[in-house]
């Protein structure tokens, strides 16, 4: 599997609460934290749910 690489970059004031629990389980703290997962459906899932709050590279 390969590895994709999670940078928050927006801030999650003002959104649902459930795309804040979706930031918080991806294991990203605080704005500018990067967080390295591996690229299964349920990661590759969140991620689409938050995309406009985070940047995603290939680690």
């Amino acid at each position: 599997m390969a590895e994709i690489k999670i940078t928050w970059t927006r801030s999650a004031i003002g959104r649902t609460e459930k795309q804040r629990r979706i930031i918080k389980s991806l294991g990203l703290r605080r704005l500018h934290h990067t967080v390295v997962h591996h690229d299964s459906p349920t990661i590759l899932g969140m991620v689409e749910k938050v995309s406009h709050l985070v940047k995603v590279e290939l680690a």
